[in-house]
């Protein structure tokens, strides 16, 4: 393998035919997200590494196994952000937005880096749109969330998709949970992997997130979540319910879902698709109501999601939705000799100006092979320019859908009259 022209395992290029579909994606995301009143935040590639210690969990397998970390030149430990809240809670409280008029609603298309076997829609350079609604305990917000990410995946038109929630409590009743899954858990410690033996003191619930078979068949008939609510957590999950059905968003409670990090508190939700063949979450969120607190802020209930762009364009492909494709070059100046060379570039930075999708040849190419290349690149009008054109102070203009040919005047009226001839077409 050529390592100065492969791209690293896991990681992938996007290509001129692909980046429109990506912008439509993350613009369709972002636009939807500011009409519910998040706005756009950035935040750096990479952050201080016991920040995904602390917010993500050190019993999860992102940290245990999957992060990028190193020792940078000043010898501080820093790592790739494996997910996009953490990063956004740091933000709140190093800028102190949450001093502000609650809540603090942001929104963002992040990359994020996780190593593990690269597979279909999860790579490990992957991108993802998110939101993060901070400073609200209200079930009303919890609902919110779940119908911006409804709203959004209905304007992507991906269809087939369904929404299961669950809620998985607070540190009061999960104590009480725990107990009853490590009892249930301990009738199976020699069956269970190495991983899921060391959770099993430090955080049971884990066990029900593992990827091995045998673990995901032992935890089939484990304990649910849902029989230990507290009354607060148990109203707190029919408001969510009674809001969801009030804004007529099918559901189905899922108990086997905890989602895969620490944070996570009461209401958990999961987006899924079977589009490509096996259930693939396509949108994955919740509340994590201590996690502000656990970073040294304030107490500050929030929640929030986390959309895959990469797998959602998998599943917009499979359900064949509408996508949009490079733009076309509206109008290709062709030119022969140098004068009209001059006068071409002249005249196509006046088109671009008025926002027409204007090229020319900066090849030297000959005059049929500029006519090629015009077609090549999906030209609506070529403008033949040489030096009787220029004398006469008129181009010659060609249809490339009819193949009709017409003259356009080279003088004040230039720019109005292509686009004219572009409406007419």
């Amino acid at each position: 393998m050529d390592l100065l022209t492969t791209a690293p395992r896991g990681t992938q290029d996007v290509l001129p035919a692909d980046s429109p579909k990506w912008r439509f994606v993350e613009q369709t995301a972002l636009s939807a997200a500011e009409e519910y009143g998040f706005h756009e935040i950035r935040t750096p590639v990479f952050e201080h590494t016991q920040l995904f210690l602390r917010g993500v969990g050190e019993t999860t397998d992102v940290v245990q196994k999957e992060m990028y970390t190193f020792e940078d030149k000043g010898n501080r430990s820093i790592t790739l952000r494996p997910e996009g809240t953490a990063g956004a809670a740091r933000c709140l409280l190093e800028h102190n937005l949450h001093t502000d008029a609650l809540p603090v609603k942001v929104s963002y298309v992040t990359s994020c880096y996780r190593y593990e076997k690269p597979q279909a829609g999860r790579l490990r350079e992957f991108h993802q749109f998110g939101v993060e609604c901070f400073g609200t305990a209200a079930p009303a917000a919890d609902a919110e969330a779940i119908l911006l990410a409804w709203q959004i995946l209905q304007r992507l038109h991906i269809t087939g998709v369904s929404l299961h929630i669950n809620s998985i409590g607070c540190p009061t009743c999960r104590a009480k949970y725990h107990e009853a899954l490590r009892a249930y858990f301990a009738g199976h410690v020699d069956a269970l992997c190495d991983t899921c033996r060391s959770r099993l003191e430090r955080n049971p619930m884990r066990i029900l997130d593992c990827k091995s078979p045998v673990c995901q068949g032992i935890a089939k008939d484990a304990p649910r979540m849902l029989q230990y609510l507290c009354d607060d957590c148990a109203a707190h999950f029919e408001a969510v319910k009674q809001y969801l059905h009030t804004a007529g968003i099918p559901y189905e409670i899922d108990t086997g879902i905890v989602r895969g990090l620490d944070y996570y508190t009461r209401t958990v939700f999961e987006f899924v698709s079977d589009a490509l063949g096996a259930q693939a979450v396509v949108c994955g969120g919740g509340r994590y109501d201590g996690l502000i607190e656990e970073l040294g802020g304030p107490s500050l209930p929030s929640l929030g999601f986390a959309m895959g762009i990469e797998r959602l364009l998998l599943v917009m492909q499979a359900v064949g939705a509408p996508m949009p494709g490079p733009a076309p070059c509206d109008v290709f100046l062709v030119s022969m000799g140098e004068q009209a060379s001059l006068r071409c570039f002249a005249l196509a930075s006046l088109l671009r100006g008025q926002g027409i999708r204007a090229a020319f040849d900066v090849v030297g190419r000959s005059l049929k092979a500029q006519m090629k290349y015009a077609d090549k690149q999906g030209a609506r009008l070529t403008l033949v320019i040489g030096d009787n054109e220029l004398a006469t102070g008129l181009a010659t203009c060609r249809d490339m859908k009819t193949g009709t040919q017409s003259s356009i005047a080279l003088d004040d009226s230039f720019c109005a009259a292509v686009a004219q001839k572009l409406k007419e077409g």
